[in-house]
């Protein structure tokens, strides 16, 4: 007897296919309710500062991270992050959250593209299994492992109870060249940038930024005995200039408290030369290259290892050779070896160095430190791991994976991005870039504005419903910049001759001046080598790269831009006070909260707390402070203005202030308007904070101006507004090269300068110079081809 087998009900489990948030309010975000489906690719749209990572990253990867943060135990939670629980009423169907930022990886100078993807890891162990000759463990090939031997007593057990003490010596190969510390430089410093050897301590003979008499330096240096803070730097005997200059830190007690003392030197190789030097900040940076001279090490060549390391080889190559080598090229490499007894080795070694291939970074070495990769390139870095995973029903959160891409790479980082998914992973991307949107299965848009105009949601749906929609975004969606009709005629050029940079391939050109000159060319091809490296930032040339802006939760566009100077001069010519009143950093903080607006209660463990502060009532100044007034407002009143409100204030009447208001004049003009004086830096978006430095560098005076890639973290509507900003600029004689993926601003440019054809050693020459309608008409390469189908021709 058969039986009919009845369909069976859906299973329960089946039922959480959503993410529901409702009632976010992190940021910006007005009680925004979404629903968002799982094992699906979501685009997050929405112009720059409307809220979508408020949404995306303040709140659903947040929450996650910190719900798998308190499975620990108490004891191990001491050691992790405290994460505070975010500003929404229910967060449903979470479920762990895998975030690949636009972060710079570390600027630790000692960390490479090898390092920071176990690559390295992976060669060493092979060296140490197959390297001829053998030299010992996986550590005898590493820069940052030094060589040791010591020699003392051990006790020997010879049985019944009876021990003998014997002499031992041992030996610990580490691969670090003992030269230059692995670090493949050696620095020389000019001692006359340190100090002014004419003055006392006291009197403030040291020049190195942040080292003051006033604070802590001065209680070490009157306080360790070395020397006589009053005597001149040029009386002091042998003993006392090495004691100042070379002294390891030590131990000392000053006035009851235990402090550390150490030479100048020793203190400014572990505070700044240990850190890539385009990570410091610009000061720091301009006294490091004022006063220390970097030189190649002669010993290892700048390979960073010992001879050793470099004296044992696999087919006629050794350890720094292969790190030296295009990945693309050691991937080959690796492809010809044998050996059974390392076949899993090879077979995870492969893996890793096909997915940089797949990704689009097969151009870089695995010796590139990783402090000088872009935005996008750290992004794509860190994608790596995430490629090939075994792991499904993972919620991965990507801020704008397109950055950094030509249009020619951006199919390939789709398709990355719909492999992921198709694995049963929920896919969550931040994006403006139609050709990313296209392949949502979800589009949630928010807006209508930025800032305390936007976080709201203004469509959830599919991608045609978005076009359908009418809003901001679904109104650009379809924009496309048409080629200009005529072009300025160059005023001059600026002629650069054997370029050999990086990759670059003795490259002879002519970039003309007074005009906007866009430099294209794929990923790695060698944009920025030939820009930066044959143009440097310095006498008339203004460079505004991609570098993040940083700053605490005291900084704010005021204090950024330099804006507060003005004001609180004019503050304090109104009132007959000091200038100082009226900043929340010095004396006219708020004594209760020091002039930070809350007070943060520490709950070890638990997320800290911030309570407004009852004092200053969140104002961050004194009440006496809050007495004075300029225009009718007082200082609190003008940092809690608009730009546009306080370029109206400060721009006729008796507030009228005009160092103030040239300054918000060049923030308004980068659309940047609807910004509050006072908000913290830390609650910009990405390209806010573009378009922050961007206003702030325009105050530069030059005549040419290099910017990389202006358009990162931009909307498609904000772009349109950059270009008119670009033309102002070459309108009032400036010259304008820009570095540039977005083919709108290829559109617009007067001159193009195309790398290529690959990346790599595949690019590294010239493979277009002309108008950007003489590149469509010809189509002759890869970006005439794109910008083409772009403009529609």
């Amino acid at each position: 007897m058969s039986t009919a087998i009845q369909p069976s009900a859906p299973h329960v489990a089946d039922s959480h296919d959503l993410i529901r948030v409702q009632g976010a309010r992190v940021n910006n975000l007005k009680d925004v309710s979404v629903e968002i489906p799982k094992r699906r690719l979501t685009v997050f749209t929405g112009v720059s500062g409307s809220g979508k990572s408020s949404l995306v990253f303040g709140t659903i990867a947040a929450e996650s991270q910190r719900m798998i943060n308190e499975t620990y135990s108490a004891f191990v939670q001491g050691f992790m992050p405290t994460l505070a629980r975010p500003e929404v009423d229910l967060l449903d169907g979470l479920t762990t959250a895998i975030i690949v930022d636009q972060e710079r990886m570390g600027a630790n100078s000692r960390s490479t593209v090898g390092t920071a993807t176990d690559a390295n890891a992976m060669l060493r162990i092979l060296f140490s299994r197959l390297g001829q000759p053998h030299i010992g463990s996986p550590n005898a090939y590493s820069f940052n492992v030094p060589s040791v031997k010591a020699t003392g007593a051990i006790t020997v057990e010879r049985g019944a109870g009876r021990t003998k003490t014997e002499k031992a010596t041992f030996t610990r190969l580490g691969g670090m060249c003992p030269r230059c510390e692995g670090m493949g430089a050696v620095t020389d410093i000019d001692l006359s940038a340190l100090y002014d050897d004419s003055l006392s301590l006291n009197e403030g003979a040291i020049t190195i930024p942040g080292y003051s008499m006033e604070g802590w330096y001065g209680r070490i240096f009157r306080g360790c005995g070395y020397f006589d803070p009053d005597k001149p730097i040029s009386k002091y005997t042998k003993r006392e200039q090495h004691d100042l200059l070379h002294r390891e830190a030590t131990k000392i007690k000053v006035d009851g408290i235990n402090l550390t003392y150490a030479g100048l030197i020793p203190s400014i190789q572990k505070s700044f030369l240990s850190k890539d030097i385009d990570a410091l900040q610009p000061h720091i940076r301009a006294f490091v290259e004022r006063a220390v001279t970097f030189t190649t090490c002669p010993d290892c060549a700048g390979t960073r290892l010992s001879k050793e390391a470099r004296s044992s080889k696999i087919k006629g190559k050794n350890i720094a050779d292969v790190c030296a080598m295009q990945i693309s090229d050691l991937a080959a490499w690796v492809r010809g070896i044998e050996g059974s007894s390392v076949t899993p080795l090879l077979a995870g070694l492969q893996h890793l160095l096909d997915s940089f291939e797949e990704i689009g970074l097969g151009y870089l070495s695995l010796d590139r430190p990783s402090g000088t990769l872009s935005g996008g390139e750290a992004q794509r870095t860190k994608m790596i791991r995430h490629l090939g995973s075994s792991l499904t029903d993972v919620t991965y959160v990507f801020d704008e994976p397109t950055i950094g891409l030509h249009p020619h790479d951006i199919q390939r980082m789709n398709e990355l991005l719909l492999q992921l998914r198709d694995k049963g992973n929920t896919v969550l991307v931040v994006e403006h870039k139609p050709e990313a949107i296209a392949i949502a299965d979800h589009v949630v848009d928010l807006g209508p504005g930025a800032g305390t105009d936007g976080g709201t949601v203004c469509y959830e749906g599919t991608l045609d419903g978005l076009r359908a929609s009418g809003t901001i975004t679904g109104r650009h969606l379809d924009d496309r910049a048409a080629l200009k009709e005529t072009v300025r005629t160059p005023t001059g050029k600026l002629e650069i001759r054997g370029a050999t940079a990086n990759n670059l391939h003795d490259v002879d050109v002519d970039v003309p001046l007074g005009v906007l000159v866009v430099v294209t060319g794929v990923a790695g091809s060698g944009k920025s080598s030939l820009v930066r490296g044959s143009i440097p930032a310095g006498a008339g040339v203004v460079s505004i790269d991609q570098g993040a802006i940083r700053g605490s939760r005291r900084s704010n566009p005021a204090t950024y831009t330099g804006l507060l100077d003005p004001i609180r001069k004019a503050f304090a010519k109104a009132n007959g006070v000091k200038p100082a009143l009226f900043s929340a950093n010095s004396e006219g903080a708020c004594p209760s909260c020091n002039g930070a607006g809350v007070i943060y209660t520490d709950l070890g463990m638990m997320a800290g707390v911030a309570a407004p502060c009852e004092d200053c009532e969140g104002k961050r100044f004194q009440a006496s402070v809050l007495e004075y007034r300029f225009g009718g407002r007082d200082i609190s009143e003008v940092l809690a203005m608009s730009v546009t409100e306080a370029e109206k204030f400060f721009g006729a009447g008796e507030a009228r202030t005009p160092a103030a208001h040239a300054i918000l004049d060049r923030l308004a003009d980068v659309g940047l308007g609807y910004l509050s004086l006072g908000q913290p830096l830390t609650t910009l978006s990405g390209g806010e904070r573009q378009r922050l430095k961007l206003a702030t560098h325009m105050a530069e005076k030059g005549g040419v101006y290099v910017l990389d890639e202006p358009t990162t973290g931009l909307h498609l509507a904000d772009v349109e507004q950059l270009l008119g900003l670009l033309d102002r600029l070459v309108d009032a004689g400036k010259s304008v090269i820009v570095i540039e993926h977005h083919q709108a601003v290829m559109a617009h440019a007067d001159w193009i300068i195309d790398l290529g054809p690959g990346a790599g050693h595949d690019g590294g020459r010239i493979v277009f110079e002309g108008t950007p309608a003489d590149l469509v008409a010809t189509r002759s390469t890869l970006t005439g081809e794109h910008l083409a189908a772009y403009v529609g021709r």
